[in-house]
């Protein structure tokens, strides 16, 4: 089997561009301490990317925002939703949701 070099260039110059943006921060921000609004505001990234994901599956279908009953994820994340701040389990949502999705595409 032959190395390219360029391949192996590819795949280390991939790596180095991966793992930097996620080592630099670490290492910059455990040198010292952040302020309580720093803290605060850093909390609601993960809340923020998340429904960003999940709401561009559930309005976007074909390229184009659809409110229609014809969008299966938007019928399925009712009852997901309502498991959410029901149960507050995220094992219990994500069943739900799978088996809602699963259910309308079987029924439709």
């Amino acid at each position: 089997m032959e190395i390219r070099w360029g391949i192996l260039i590819i795949i280390l110059g991939t790596a180095l561009v991966t793992f930097l943006p996620r080592v630099l921060p670490l290492m910059v921000l455990s040198r010292f301490e952040l302020p309580e609004w720093g803290t605060r505001w850093l909390s609601f990234v993960p809340i923020s990317v998340m429904a960003a994901l999940v709401g561009q599956e559930i309005f976007m279908h074909d390229g184009k925002i659809a409110f229609s009953f014809g969008n299966l994820e938007m019928l399925a994340a009712i009852p997901t939703f309502l498991i959410a701040v029901k149960t507050r389990s995220l094992l219990g949502t994500v069943v739900t949701g799978i088996i809602s999705l699963m259910v309308l595409r079987w029924i439709f």
